[in-house]
């Protein structure tokens, strides 16, 4: 992400460089149609990490206090990596999937908004 200085001429170190992160890069993870999170997670991973690893540990410790997570399918998931549909391969690593630092990805869980269907 970009940012605009309003100061012209305004210079200044970048500080989330990936160099910076001791061998991890932030990704960012949303579920769509649950609020109960309103932004979407920023973790540290490695590249290297393998995309099942993201779906069998990560995503679980982060969403499954949500009722909603018990009954996910994740054969359904539909997947956006910054905005665009695409298929990740869960054998493949999270670099390999294309996702590089600072990456967004988000999930959207059909027929699952949330409780009541309230997209909380």
């Amino acid at each position: 992400m970009s940012v605009i200085a309003l100061k012209e001429g305004y210079t200044g170190e970048i500080r989330d460089r990936v160099e910076n992160y001791r061998g991890k890069q932030l990704l960012f993870v949303g579920w769509e149609d649950h609020l109960m999170f309103c932004a979407p997670h920023c973790i540290p991973v490695e590249a290297a990490t393998p995309f099942r690893a993201l779906i069998d540990e990560v995503l679980p410790a982060m969403y499954g206090s949500h009722p909603d997570w018990q009954k996910v399918d994740v054969q359904a998931i539909e997947w956006f990596r910054s905005g665009e549909a695409f298929t990740p391969d869960f054998d493949r690593s999270i670099g390999e999937n294309g996702l590089g630092h600072k990456a967004v990805i988000r999930f959207r869980t059909p027929g699952l908004t949330g409780i009541g269907g309230s997209c909380s």
